[in-house]
């Protein structure tokens, strides 16, 4: 086992900091797993959290896990949904959806997460847009602590989340030495929430990402003393993707076509019931 360690770099989402651990230019996917932002700490007020306004997205799904904290979202669909920790919000884009994430209107302390996006294949990226919340997950015992699945299977638990590719991802929380059985055929990352992990001999630390090359059968971590780690695996991803601002697609006159629309506001990516203003940047260089 060889881990690969890169380091994340930093951003300002809304009004909130954030680590971006993928993607990297040493490494642009983990599977089908193509962005990993983990936020906050921050502070949150009824009125003041996330403050995400509407903004588009097609070609992929959103998955947010809250650590600390409650966050609103709402989407095109018109979903108005609630999330806090141990709970899943997973938001399908296919061919174009929009969404803001917001202060709740009554909470108020620390908001933590990680904010991830899986690249759809070319079998579903242009289907209909969808949102599921999920308020209870598989959670599996490990000999040094436990895992929670968020999507996909881990030692023998699936998760009820939809997913378009082979893939897991989840939240292993560690007090002691554990051992994980994971698919040989997948890919596989750590990012570290909390604490930190001894993998492979190399101690993994929250602001960086641990890559696994496919063959591993089992996954080693001594956390120090413990740990809060996000496992993302898949099957590498057998088409390539452009990525820009909000949108995963094939080429670049994909990504040009989407934002026009976003741009002129033609309904292809609804509208959200939002308080918050619509969030618009520029053309990409190349139009």
């Amino acid at each position: 086992m060889t881990i690969e360690i890169t380091e994340s770099s930093h951003a300002t989402v809304g009004d909130i900091t954030v680590r971006r651990a993928l993607p990297r230019r040493q490494r642009r996917t983990i599977g089908a797993w193509c962005f990993a932002d983990h936020m906050g700490p921050a502070q949150a007020t009824p009125t003041h959290g996330l403050d995400v306004g509407p903004h588009p997205h097609c070609g992929l799904q959103t998955v947010t896990w809250l650590t600390q904290g409650e966050v609103l979202h709402h989407d095109s669909l018109g979903t108005s949904q609630l999330i806090a920790p141990g709970q899943l919000n997973l938001m399908t884009a296919g061919r174009g959806v929009s969404h803001s994430e917001e202060a709740t209107g009554s909470y108020a302390g620390p908001v933590e997460g990680i904010q991830l996006w899986v690249a759809q294949p070319e079998a579903t990226r242009n289907g209909d847009p969808a949102f599921e919340h999920h308020a209870e997950l598989p959670v599996v015992g490990l000999a040094g602590g436990r895992a929670t699945v968020l999507v996909g299977s881990l030692a023998g638990s699936t998760s009820p989340a939809r997913t378009d590719s082979a893939m897991v991802g989840a939240e292993l929380l560690l007090d002691g030495p554990a051992t994980v059985a994971v698919d040989p055929g997948f890919e596989h990352g750590l990012v570290v929430l909390d604490g930190a992990v001894e993998v492979d001999g190399q101690t993994l630390e929250p602001g960086h990402l641990g890559y696994l090359a496919p063959g591993l059968e089992a996954l080693t971590l001594a956390p120090e003393p413990t740990a809060r780690v996000m496992l993302l695996g898949g099957v590498p991803f057998p088409e390539p993707i452009v990525m820009w601002w909000n949108y995963v697609t094939r080429d670049r006159g994909e990504v040009t076509r989407a934002h026009r629309s976003w741009l002129a506001d033609d309904g292809r990516f609804g509208t959200v019931e939002s308080t918050l203003a619509r969030v618009t940047v520029d053309l990409p260089p190349w139009s």
